[in-house]
C-alpha cells in the first residue's frame, strides 16, 4: 500500500526540482520506532544539497531533511521507553522530508506537553548548533560582546536567545528589514549585512574587539571577522552560505569564495591570542555522548523560557519548492517548516 510521502530532489537545480512522490510506509526493526511526521525542519544545507554544493548530502535523487517531529505509531521490539503515542522529536541523518520515519531510538527525544509539533521540529539542529558553537566550543562567558551571521535565521534567533541569557552584549548582522525584530529579540545593535558589516562592528566596539563570533557565511567574513575579535576572541565557523550565489549551482562563484579563505597559522593565532573553531552538527549525531546533555540542557531551557523557538513560515509537502525559494530570497525570520 502507498502510504508514505517524501519530497525527493530529483537532479541538481533550482526548487522545482524538488518531487512529491510516495512510497510503501516503512517497518521499524529491533530499537526502532515509526513516527508519523507532523513538521519537518529546513536548513540552508538542504538548499546546498539541492545544487549540488553540499558534500555530505546522498547521492542524488535523495530526500534530505536533519529534523522531524511527530507521533510514534508503532514500536520495534526493544524499543526500551517508547510506546504508541508519544510525542516526540528526532534528528535523522538525512530522509527527514517524509511523513513516515523510522528511527534508532537513540535519535529520538520525547517533546514537552506544552510544546507545539511546529515548535518541536525548530528545535534540533538550530538551538544544538546554538548551543554547541556558544557553550561547548565558543566558551561563552557572562557579559561577552557577541556578534552573530544571520542573526534573523534559525541559528542566530536561537543564539540571540542564549546570549541573552548571559547577559551578553549583542551585536546581529541582517538586511534592514528583519533590524526591528532583532531588537526585540534583544540585539543591542542590528547591522546591516547589505554593507559592509566590519567597518560598523568596529565603530560600536573600537580597539577593544569581539568576545565571540558566529558565522556561517565563511569566505571574506571570516577574514573580516577575525580581525575584529578582542584578545582571547573566538570565531566559530558553522557554514559557508558565501559558496551558494542563487537558488541554481554556480561553480565559479563557489570557487571565488573559497580563495577569499584566509589561511592562518597556529604561530599567528598564538601571538594574536585568537581562536578559529569549525561546527558541522551532522558529523556529531553519532557522538551521543556529546549531544544528550545538551539536548536535555536546551529542554531545560525551554522549561525555564530562555529558548523560545520561531516559526516564520509552513510550507505543505506540494509546496516545497516555494518554502526553498523563500529561504533563498532570505525572507525568512526564523525557521520554516515543511507539514505533511
Amino acid at each position: 500500500m502507498l502510504a508514505m510521502r517524501q519530497i525527493w530532489i530529483t537532479r541538481a537545480g533550482p526548487p522545482e526540482v524538488l518531487h512529491v512522490r510516495e512510497a510503501p510506509d516503512p517497518e521499524p526493526k529491533a530499537g526502532e520506532v515509526r513516527i508519523q511526521v507532523q513538521a519537518a525542519g529546513v536548513n540552508f544545507a538542504d538548499l546546498l544539497a539541492r545544487v549540488g554544493l553540499y558534500p555530505d548530502a546522498p547521492k542524488i535523487p535523495c530526500v534530505v531533511g536533519y529534523e522531524v517531529s511527530g507521533t510514534v505509531d508503532r514500536v520495534g521490539e526493544n524499543a526500551a521507553g517508547f510506546a504508541v503515542g508519544d510525542r516526540v522529536f528526532a534528528m535523522p541523518r538525512f530522509g527527514g522530508y517524509t511523513s513516515s520515519l523510522v528511527l534508532s531510538v537513540s535519535q529520538v527525544m520525547k517533546m514537552p506537553d506544552r510544546m507545539t509539533f511546529e515548535e518541536a521540529a525548530a528545535v534540533p539542529v538550530v538551538y544544538l548548533t546554538a548551543h554547541h558553537a556558544m557553550l561547548f566550543t565558543g566558551i561563552l562567558r557572562t557579559g561577552s560582546t557577541v556578534l552573530i551571521h544571520s542573526a534573523a535565521g534559525g541559528v542566530g534567533i536561537a543564539a540571540i536567545q542564549i546570549a541573552k541569557a548571559h547577559s551578553c552584549v549583542i551585536l546581529g548582522v541582517a538586511s534592514p528589514s528583519k533590524h526591528a525584530f532583532l531588537r526585540e529579540q534583544g540585539v543591542d545593535h542590528a547591522i546591516d549585512s547589505t554593507a559592509g558589516y566590519a567597518g560598523a562592528v568596529r565603530d560600536i566596539v573600537g580597539d577593544r574587539g569581539v568576545d565571540l563570533i558566529l558565522d556561517p557565511v565563511g569566505g571574506r567574513s571570516w577574514t573580516e571577522g577575525y580581525d575584529l575579535l578582542a584578545p582571547c576572541g573566538r570565531l566559530v565557523a558553522f557554514g559557508f552560505s558565501a559558496a551558494a550565489s542563487g537558488a541554481r549551482r554556480n561553480l565559479f562563484h563557489a570557487i571565488g569564495a573559497l580563495l577569499t579563505i584566509k589561511k592562518w597559522s597556529p604561530l599567528s593565532m598564538m601571538s594574536d591570542n585568537k581562536t578559529i573553531s569549525g561546527v558541522n552538527m551532522g558529523h556529531l549525531f553519532d557522538r551521543l555522548d556529546l549531544l544528550e546533555p545538551q539536548f536535555r540542557s536546551l529542554l531545560e531551557l525551554y522549561h525555564q523560557g530562555v529558548v523560545k523557538p520561531h516559526v516564520s513560515r509552513t510550507f505543505r509537502f506540494d509546496e516545497a519548492a516555494a518554502a526553498h525559494q523563500y529561504l533563498h530570497d532570505r525572507k525568512a525570520i526564523g525557521k520554516v517548516l515543511l507539514l505533511p
